[in-house]
């Protein structure tokens, strides 16, 4: 017979409650600790950083960019059409060392022989006319004068039988009607003389001014003339310089227009370099500051020679002007890349510029602990910058070694360790 012991599940019950109870508390305990645990300090491979020392001393202000060589512009030469024509034959290709006579093309205009023909009948006829003005204009100047020499000696011979006539009168022996007569003819015969003379002298101006525009004819047809032959010896394209000629985009059988380059010869001795400076790092730049050019298979020493006004893409173009022999394998459109000397700051902090920040900012840049075995991240205020350091305000004393390279994977974390 079974007999009920209620005590001993009362028991069992309580044990249950209480065992249930306190793994409730440890695994809220535990959750709590593990909430409240740091993450673990991440490692990173010594390899893949670049670190740098803060040191004291001058500090060179540079800026770089990338650039090409290209011609000076008064060592370049376009050869434009002068006239509408076609291309007949073509006899040098770009690349080619040409002197300035040297024959690149030859054109031909079938319109231009005639209006060279119409030009040369033009100054025969203007030249015909000249001459013949200038006979009948002197014919009318001769007739002209022979009227005032008759004038002038008629003119003498009144004043003296004027004198007579006075003479006769004051001895009686004529009437003072016919001295009065005599008089007055003489009178006359002063003023057709003045008259004579002064158109004389206007005729002679008439003269020269119709032989002037008889002239101006005979110029002008002989500059028509000298422009057409220009324009039919420009058929035959010629270098004109000395130096390599770089482009020559034409076919034979090709129409040009007036105006169309057919060809351009540079100097390849005589380039200057083209750089690309970010619009961020050329507000200090000055002309003639000094420069180097690093052609890749030299260095050129230079100096700025000019600024363009203009940003363009985030860019400046600035000009270097080359001031020695360029090395062998230079020639226009080479890619080059270009340093330019601001100014030297003297007893400054600074480091190497790191993978980001601006100048005159403040970043921030994991410090290595003295022995190199762990970084901490540390505020770093720099001043102005040069292409491969930066200057040091405040965060950093000298000697510190500091990681440049870029760690924005750590971004959530002060602490690293270096292994």
């Amino acid at each position: 017979m079974d007999i009920s012991r209620p005590d001993i599940r009362r028991v069992r019950l309580r044990k249950q409650w209480i065992a249930g109870a306190t793994a409730v508390i440890v695994v809220v305990a535990i959750v709590i600790l593990i909430t409240h645990l740091k993450p673990a300090v991440p490692v990173v491979d010594r390899a893949t950083v670049w670190t740098d020392t803060v040191k004291r001393g001058p500090l060179l202000r540079q800026v770089r960019g990338p650039g090409t060589l290209v011609p000076r512009e008064d060592k370049i030469r376009l050869i434009p059409a002068e006239t509408e024509a076609t291309v007949l034959r073509i006899r040098v290709l770009p690349g080619a060392k040409v002197a300035p006579d040297t024959l690149l093309m030859d054109l031909v205009d079938p319109q231009l022989q005639q209006q060279l023909l119409d030009a040369q009948l033009q100054l025969k006829s203007a030249r015909a006319d000249y001459t013949n003005a200038k006979a009948r204009l002197r014919s009318d100047l001769m007739t002209q004068q022979a009227g005032a020499a008759t004038v002038s000696a008629d003119n003498n011979q009144a004043q003296l039988q004027a004198s007579t006539d006075k003479s006769l009168y004051d001895l009686g022996v004529i009437s003072g009607l016919s001295y009065k007569a005599s008089k007055g003819k003489a009178g006359e015969l002063i003023t057709r003389n003045e008259l004579e003379k002064q158109r004389l002298v206007l005729n002679e101006k008439a003269i020269e001014t119709e032989l002037a525009v008889q002239q101006n004819r005979v110029e002008q047809a002989q500059a028509l003339l000298a422009l057409k032959q220009k324009q039919l010896d420009a058929l035959s394209v010629r270098a004109g310089i000395s130096g390599v000629l770089v482009e020559l985009d034409h076919q034979v059988g090709e129409h040009v227009a007036p105006g169309t380059t057919l060809a351009k010869v540079v100097q390849p001795d005589q380039l200057k370099a083209s750089l690309k400076i970010p619009e961020t790092q050329a507000r200090d730049i000055q002309i003639s500051q000094t420069a180097e050019i690093d052609t890749h298979n030299g260095v050129i020493a230079g100096k700025v020679s000019r600024i363009d006004p203009a940003v363009i893409a985030g860019t400046v173009t600035v000009d270097v002007e080359l001031a020695t022999t360029l090395p062998l394998g230079a020639r226009p459109d080479l890619s080059v890349d270009g340093t330019i000397d601001l100014d030297r700051m003297s007893n400054v902090l600074f480091v190497g510029r790191p993978a980001f920040g601006n100048e005159n900012s403040t970043i921030n840049l994991f410090k290595l602990s003295s022995d190199s075995k762990s970084a901490v991240r540390v505020s770093v205020k720099i001043g102005r910058a040069s292409v491969n350091s930066i200057q040091v305000l405040t965060g950093l004393k000298e000697g510190d070694i500091v990681i440049l390279s870029d760690m924005s994977r750590w971004d959530n974390t002060d602490r690293v360790q270096i292994e």
